[in-house]
């Protein structure tokens, strides 16, 4: 097993990230070093052969210059000997550099010294001067030796001669590749430092990578709890921070799925135990019961209906096709609202006051939301009492709001009505319903990103107000322009009262 596992390690070690990411950038770093290594080289020696040859071709003019005033005065020197005793005679050798003159092939006189290791590892050179009929500038190396050299053939008095000026280059060059050994051992010495250290940054720039590789091994179905701690500010931490957030919308997922699941198993298990009980006894009962049997069946049947339509209609509360935006004038929708809820119960109804401003909202998903405010306020209020609808504006903000003049919410359960399967009680009585409706409100206003506010007093009533955030982009200009086009209600007719915040309306449905 572990003989066949250790290939296996190895495989992935070398064909992780890091690895690959490192061996890319040593090669890279090797190859910028080389060249420039190579480069500056080549530079240094191309320096040292143009200094060498502009020094030995001076020196060639210098002669060439003083065999020339010879010929133009023919003045001494008479011959070629004499003429190189007067070149040496003013000769001021420079370090490297040497004249050698020869006079019918032999050499005459040097200076400052005879090469003889020259002479000696390069005997042909010489039987090539002694031939030349024109100047001739050259290069040689040896092993030990890197020459360069020019010749100038003369011939004064017909005694014929060769003057040569030479340049030794082997000591600098040498001392340059010596330099430049010293240059890449410590390169190379850098590089694996570098590499070591850059091993080591890389595993710690790349340890979130792991982080998120172990926390997506350890995610399950029933634990989503871990998450990445994020630290800087570069691509890698903006890559944790994106993981972690989806983290976050999987567990939220998990977590109203669950939710949903356990919310209609307990609500759904009393109908149907009901309803499983009654139909084992429906072959019992006499015929004249079997009627109310059936009525009282299908009526759990149709509650049921209700609680799996609310459930559904609470999960898709965080769709992004949930909502189907769309303008709408404020006045005109609180007044049909109005009109839907008015007939509804024995109540003393009342329009306090409309807004005016186009808002962005899904006037369906926003009229079901009053109405449960509607019926929330009709369940805690008996015949005479009074229900209250309105809308305004405060800044940026559309305000709409149901408020009665029941017995009021008490303040323990002002906090958790609005949770699901939560009711407020009345007494030592629960009051009927599924506890969804304040659930639905809720979801329905933080989907318009606005939220739900509750003002209550027990004896005093309540007022629930919907706050949804005005849409920018609507223009208000475009709805009004085509409002001749719809039906005029009587709000026109009292545009005075309607600035002045007056009660609009007061209906009483006996």
């Amino acid at each position: 097993m572990a003989k066949t596992m250790l290939p296996e390690g190895w495989r992935k070690t070398f064909h992780s990230v890091r690895v690959r990411l490192l061996v890319w950038y040593f090669l890279l770093t090797a190859c910028t070093a080389t060249f420039s290594i190579q480069a500056t080289r080549q530079i240094y020696y191309d320096d040292l052969k143009a200094r060498a040859d502009a020094s030995l071709i001076k020196e060639v003019e210098r002669f060439q210059l003083l065999a020339r005033k010879h010929s133009e005065k023919k003045s001494t020197p008479t011959n070629t000997t004499k003429l190189f005793d007067k070149f040496l005679s003013h000769y001021a050798p420079t370090r490297n550099e040497y004249i050698i003159t020869l006079i019918n092939d032999k050499i005459y006189k040097y200076s400052p010294i005879l090469p003889t290791d020259l002479l000696e590892q390069c005997p042909t050179l010489l039987r090539q001067w002694t031939q030349l009929k024109m100047p001739k500038s050259g290069y040689t190396q040896t092993s030990t030796l890197r020459i360069r050299y020019v010749a100038q053939p003369v011939n004064v008095g017909g005694e014929r001669g060769t003057l040569i000026a030479i340049h030794d280059a082997s000591a600098a060059f040498q001392a340059g590749t010596n330099a430049i050994s010293l240059v890449m051992q410590v390169t190379l010495i850098v590089l694996l430092i570098f590499f070591l250290l850059a091993w080591v940054t890389a595993g710690r720039v790349l340890y979130p990578l792991r982080l998120l590789t172990k926390a997506a091994h350890s995610i399950t179905g029933s634990d989503m709890t871990q998450r990445i701690p994020v630290k800087g500010s570069d691509e890698i931490a903006e890559l944790t921070k994106t993981f972690n957030e989806m983290l976050d919308r999987l567990q939220f997922a998990f977590d109203s799925q669950q939710k949903f699941l356990n919310d209609a198993s307990h609500e759904l298990r009393t109908p149907i135990t009901v309803i499983q009980g009654h139909l084992e006894m429906l072959q019992f009962c006499p015929e004249r019961q079997q009627q109310v049997t059936i009525a009282l069946v299908m009526d759990e049947l149709d509650r049921m209906c209700r609680l799996v339509n609310d459930l559904l209609l609470l999960a898709r509360t965080k769709h992004p096709d949930f909502l189907r935006l769309k303008p709408e004038e404020l006045d005109w929708l609180t007044e049909e609202i109005y009109q839907k809820a008015r007939f509804g119960a024995n109540r003393d109804w009342q329009l306090e006051v409309k807004g005016f401003s186009p808002i962005m909202v899904d006037r369906q998903r926003l009229t079901q939301a009053v109405m449960n405010l509607v019926l929330n306020a009709v369940r805690h209020t008996r015949n005479g009492d009074t229900i209250t609808l309105g809308s305004c504006i405060k800044g940026d903000y559309a305000y709409i709001w149901v408020s009665d003049t029941g017995e009021g919410i008490a303040p323990e359960d002002q906090k958790r009505i609005f949770e699901r399967f939560v009711q407020a009680t009345k007494g030592d009585q629960q009051l009927e319903g599924h506890g969804l409706g304040l659930a639905i409100v809720q979801a329905i206003a933080q989907a318009h990103d606005g939220w739900i506010e509750l003002s209550s007093r027990l004896g005093h009533g309540s007022t629930f107000t919907i706050v949804i955030p005005l849409a920018s982009c609507v223009d208000a200009v475009i709805h009004e322009s085509d409002s001749h086009r719809r039906r005029q209600f009587s709000h026109y007719r009292l545009s005075r009262n309607r600035v002045a915040g007056a009660r609009l309306y007061n209906g009483h449905r006996h």
